[in-house]
């Protein structure tokens, strides 16, 4: 398990017509990658995550408590056929175009659990929640359906707390440290889809 890419972010306008009541928001999903296995250059990580990332809702990302998103690099395999056959254009994603900070190989949601701990390099994350899509994704990949696969697919990403700040380059090898085990990531996504399927039933 290693981490392959970090990627930051800067607060842009995001155009689309995935959303009845914006044309165009703020968001800093756009993110691009600042440190990877050509590049390893090392990155600051503080309490607040990736030193010049940016986000433009704080109630949804961001802050202490969302500071990282990390992704699976394994997931781009699902997306960009996805993405071709729905854009009708060839898409080939680069690392961070989900919006995530870290992009990372050898770890799934299945095998996260809420409460754990992720020592990466020597530095150590906490496992806080699932990321939840939403219209801006939709927008950012161009595909209106987008966020909906992402929780029929169990693909979602999460976010970690930063315990422990420092320097980061990618190749840093990750270590997981098992908490309670109550609930995985893809037990949270899971039953994050069946409400929503609930709520679409009612409306």
């Amino acid at each position: 398990m290693r981490l392959i890419s970090i990627s930051t972010g800067k607060v842009a306008p995001l155009f689309g017509n995935h959303h009845p009541d914006y044309k165009s928001v703020a968001s800093a999903i756009r993110k691009k990658v600042v440190s990877d296995l050509k590049n390893p250059a090392p990155i600051e990580i503080t309490m607040l995550g990736v030193r010049g990332d940016e986000q433009a809702d704080l109630s949804v990302h961001g802050g202490v408590e969302k500071a990282i998103y990390v992704y699976p690099a394994e997931h781009y395999a699902f997306w960009n056929p996805l993405l071709t056959r729905e854009t009708k254009k060839i898409v080939n994603l680069q690392y961070g175009a989900i919006g995530e900070n870290f992009t990372i190989e050898g770890l799934l949601e299945t095998e996260v659990f809420v409460g754990d701990k992720l020592i990466i390099g020597e530095l150590e994350f906490m496992v806080v929640k699932l990321r939840e899509p939403c219209f801006k994704f939709n927008a950012a990949t161009g595909y209106k359906g987008a966020s909906k696969a992402m929780l029929q697919s169990g693909f979602s990403g999460w976010y970690l707390r930063v315990l422990k700040t420092g320097v980061l380059s990618a190749g840093a090898t990750i270590t997981v440290i098992s908490g309670a085990r109550d609930i995985s990531i893809a037990q949270q996504n899971q039953a994050l889809h069946n409400k929503r399927n609930q709520k679409d039933l009612w409306e």
